[in-house]
Formats: structure tokens, C-alpha cells, sequence
């Protein structure tokens, strides 16, 4: 693991931890590490004094006037901005403040091998003398990049597509060096429904916030996984352990990848299934009410289980099951059944009312609901079910009234929960 913070600008109190921790989370582990780029400055001083000692490299006392002056013209004449090389035409014998700037070859091309796109080539005129060394003596990232890669004999550099136009520059550094470069793999960009580059300006792009969310690890990278990458069959839940033995860079596709949020949704919804009752008790208890901690465990994992088939992602849960833990709010309208008259729905409500008065405590669903189809029959059974799931949630969309019973009849006022809420909403009927 190495953490790049070379640019003090752009620094983030507690990245490296988030980075880490965020890691751990995944599962993914580092053999080594971590090095932190900022604790190895003397490195990447050494290595641009062979640069500048071979020619490759050359310092550059241009005032930042100047430079936005150069940029100012190029964006005038509609032409990217490539330095001039005056500070190498025209070198200056006192120290003062300078960079190093990168000696790029003005004829030629160069080229590399792309394990995705194949071979890439680039006109050398078309590359810009980049900074390597700022006056603060601190590098950017493409120059300590080269030199950790290949200290840390890294194999393979795989990155975002949005680095090919540099990477012939760290070509050209590789071989300044004298070094073997290593294997490039630059991958599709994300992209947004509208097919741009995924931003943090507009989208939730921070693998915490997800997580925040309710979304799963193993749903996460089940998903980020299949963005650019396919396995060439019909298969679409991998564990880790199976992503890790199917992965070939042979199966990245070119064309950017669609961050499709339906998607994920879909991933979280498997993996929610998997989990035991234990498991989902821990994984949705955060964003239950304030009041559930005042209920029993049993009741609670009950709860967690009737939203399991129906739930994508753990947040939503605290609003899907709000009428457990207090009492319905809704309109009398609410408990109609397609035609059926205020005098139907109250007959339909003591009739349950009734019914429900001679359970047993801790009845379960299979027991309710044998009870009430020997009475309902062949008939409409929304007439009875549906103004009875109403007076218990309060709600147009919720599980049915035997699912929402039972939780209820774990508790020792459960029948008598169940009972006031009919004869509330036998009360909304009568007002009218």
C-alpha cells in the first residue's frame, strides 16, 4: 500500500486512515505498507539529479506570470499548453527559485504496450516539458509515481483511461533511467446514465457514503466489478474469492461503464438475502427507530426479517417499519377496499377484531392465516386483509397483516397492540 500525498494542496485531514479502513472493510488486505510518498522526498530528490545530470530533466525559473501568460496564448490559439523550453535554450547561471522540468524529446514517438487497448503511440511534439520537482522541492505525482513503481517492483500499473496521455511520459522517465517499464492496463472511465465521467461534484461517488447508506461490501465490489470488466457468462454473483480467481484483464472492455444505480440496488438486495437473522439484526439495527432499543431481541430480529425479502438497501429500513414502534397515522379512506362502503369496512374490521380476540399468544403466520381463510372462504379476501393491514401500519404498502401480526403477538401487550389499532381505525369509520 502507498499513499500518494505529495500535493499538500489537495490534502485530506484522516485519508489515509478512511483508505485503510475502508479497505479493512473489503477484505482486502496489503502485504506491505504503507508507504507514505511524503516520508521519501530524498528518493525523489537522488533520482531527479540523474535526470538532470543526463539531460533528462532541466530547471526552469520561469516566473508563474510567465507560465500563465504561455497558457493564456494556448488557450487563445485553441492548442493544448506545451512549455517552450526556454529555461533549457536559454539557461540562467544563478540558483534562485526554480522546477525541474521533465526534457522531452521534440522528434519521434513513443510508444507502449496497453493490456487493454493494445499498442499506443504519441507524437513526442505533442507532449509537454511536465513539472517533476515543484520550487518547494516537493514532486508531483508522475514523477514519484515512476520511481516507486519501480522500486517497489510493481508488474502492473492499472488505472483509468484519463492517464494514457501521460503515461508516454513515464515511458520516456523509465527510460531515462535506464529501467524496464512496467505493464500498463488503463481501464474505462465511469460514467453517469448521461454517459459522463463520474463526478463528486454531482453523484455519490465515495465508497463510504454507500456504506453509510446501507449498502453491503460484498454487494459493492460484486458490482464495481462488473463496471468495465465481464466474465463472458451469464453469472453475476461472484464472492470475492471467485472475482479474484475469474479476474483477467483480457475481459476488460474499452468503452466506458455505466454506474448504474438500479444495479447496485439489485447486488444489495441478493446479498441482504444471504444474511442469517443474526446478521441482519446487526446489519439493520443502526437505522431502526430510536424507541427499538426498549423492545426484545426476538421482536426486533422478527421486524428485521419480514422487510428482508423486500428490502435493497439497509437505510431504507427505519421508514418501511416506523408503524411497529408507534401509532399509524392515515386517513379513513386508506381502509377502503376497491367499492366496498364505510359500513362493509367496519363489519370487516370486528369481524378480524373478533377473530384476533381468540388467538393464542405467539401465534405464527401459518396458524393466522389458516384461521382466517377456513372464515373468509372463496371470497374477495382483500375485503377482510386489506382494511385490516391498514389499521396496523397505517400504510397503502406494507407486508401483510399475518407477517405484521405475528412480530406483534412476540410482545406480551401484542394482542392487545393489535386489538386498539382495529378499534382506532373502527373509530375513523364511525366519526364520518
Amino acid at each position: 500500500m502507498r499513499i500518494e500525498d505529495t500535493d499538500k494542496s489537495r490534502e485530506v485531514a484522516g485519508a489515509a486512515e478512511n483508505i485503510q479502513a475502508t479497505l479493512k472493510t473489503f477484505k482486502l488486505s496489503w502485504d506491505e505498507g504503507p508507504y507514505f510518498q511524503s516520508e521519501r522526498l530524498k528518493i525523489y530528490q537522488e533520482h531527479a539529479e540523474i535526470l538532470l545530470q543526463k539531460g533528462a530533466a532541466y530547471k526552469c525559473h520561469c516566473s508563474a506570470e510567465r507560465i500563465a501568460e504561455l497558457k493564456k496564448e494556448a488557450e487563445l490559439l485553441k492548442q493544448p499548453f506545451r512549455y517552450d523550453k526556454h529555461c533549457l535554450k536559454n539557461p540562467r547561471p544563478q540558483d534562485g527559485k526554480f522546477v525541474i522540468r521533465q526534457n522531452v524529446p521534440e522528434e519521434g514517438r513513443t510508444s507502449f504496450a496497453d493490456l487493454v487497448h493494445g499498442e499506443i503511440k504519441i507524437e513526442n511534439r505533442l507532449l509537454d516539458d511536465g513539472v517533476l520537482v515543484k520550487s518547494d522541492g516537493w514532486p508531483v505525482y508522475n514523477f514519484a509515481n515512476v520511481i516507486d513503481d519501480h522500486l517497489m517492483e510493481i508488474t502492473h500499473v492499472i488505472r483509468g483511461e484519463e492517464f494514457i496521455p501521460s503515461t508516454p511520459k513515464h515511458v520516456l522517465l523509465y527510460q531515462a533511467f535506464g529501467w524496464t517499464p512496467p505493464e500498463f492496463a488503463h481501464l474505462p472511465l465511469i460514467l453517469d446514465r448521461n454517459r459522463k465521467k463520474l463526478s463528486k461534484r454531482t453523484s455519490d461517488v465515495a465508497v463510504k457514503e454507500y456504506l453509510d447508506k446501507g449498502y453491503l461490501p460484498e454487494a459493492l465490489a460484486n458490482f464495481i466489478a462488473f463496471l468495465g470488466w465481464n466474465p463472458k457468462t451469464q453469472r453475476e454473483i461472484f464472492s470475492l474469492e471467485e472475482l479474484i480467481a475469474e479476474f483477467d484483464l483480457k475481459k476488460v472492455n474499452k468503452a466506458g461503464a455505466i454506474f448504474d444505480l438500479e444495479k447496485l440496488r439489485w447486488f444489495n438486495a441478493h446479498y441482504i438475502k444471504q444474511k442469517s437473522s443474526s446478521e441482519l439484526l446487526d446489519l439493520l439495527y443502526p437505522y431502526f427507530p430510536a424507541k427499538a432499543a426498549k423492545y426484545p431481541q426476538e421482536f426486533l430480529q422478527r421486524v428485521a426479517e419480514i422487510e428482508k425479502e423486500r428490502l435493497e438497501v439497509a437505510s431504507e429500513i427505519g421508514e418501511r417499519i416506523g408503524y411497529f414502534f408507534r401509532e399509524p397515522e392515515y386517513q379513513k379512506e386508506l381502509l377502503r377496499w376497491k367499492k366496498m362502503t364505510d359500513q362493509e369496512i367496519r363489519l370487516s374490521l370486528e369481524q378480524a377484531q373478533k377473530m384476533i380476540s381468540n388467538i393464542k399468544e405467539q401465534s405464527t403466520k401459518q396458524a393466522l392465516e389458516q384461521m382466517f381463510f377456513k372464515k373468509i372462504g372463496t371470497g374477495d379476501k382483500g375485503i377482510l386483509l386489506w382494511p385490516l393491514r391498514v389499521a396496523l401500519t397505517g400504510s397503502k404498502a406494507s407486508p401483510g397483516p399475518f407477517e405484521i401480526m405475528e412480530a406483534f403477538l412476540i410482545l406480551e401487550n401484542g394482542r392487545e397492540t393489535i386489538l386498539r389499532r382495529i378499534e382506532q381505525a373502527i373509530a375513523k369509520l364511525k366519526k364520518m
